[in-house]
């Protein structure tokens, strides 16, 4: 997963993938370390879905720039159109299912 650094970045980023997976967290949130690497394991089965890792302390105008107000934060772009926000309390499950659907659809 990319770590990004800078707001201009991401929205290129988000631009140039045609599916592109974003996670916003904190340094003190345990839920946020305890998703990350969940995470990572379910995206292993998508490769063709880029992803990357927002710090909300190290970079907070993407919180705004994004609208996330909590975290863990998970949002899915397709073709730079945000598709997929799910925000604090995430199930695996749910998400994938909903991840897997536009998956399908854009990679069949």
């Amino acid at each position: 997963m990319k770590k990004f650094y800078a707001v201009d970045e991401i929205k290129k980023f988000v631009d140039r993938e045609e599916m592109a997976l974003l996670y916003f967290s904190t340094n003190d949130c345990g839920i946020c370390t305890t998703l990350l690497p969940k995470l990572e394991i379910m995206l292993s089965n998508y490769a063709k879905i880029s992803s990357g890792h927002v710090s909300i302390d190290e970079l907070p105008a993407a919180s705004s720039e994004f609208s996330v107000f909590t975290v863990p934060t998970v949002l899915l772009f397709v073709e730079g159109k945000e598709v997929i926000r799910e925000a604090r309390f995430i199930s695996m499950d749910i998400l994938e299912e909903k991840i897997q659907k536009y998956y399908d659809i854009i990679f069949s």
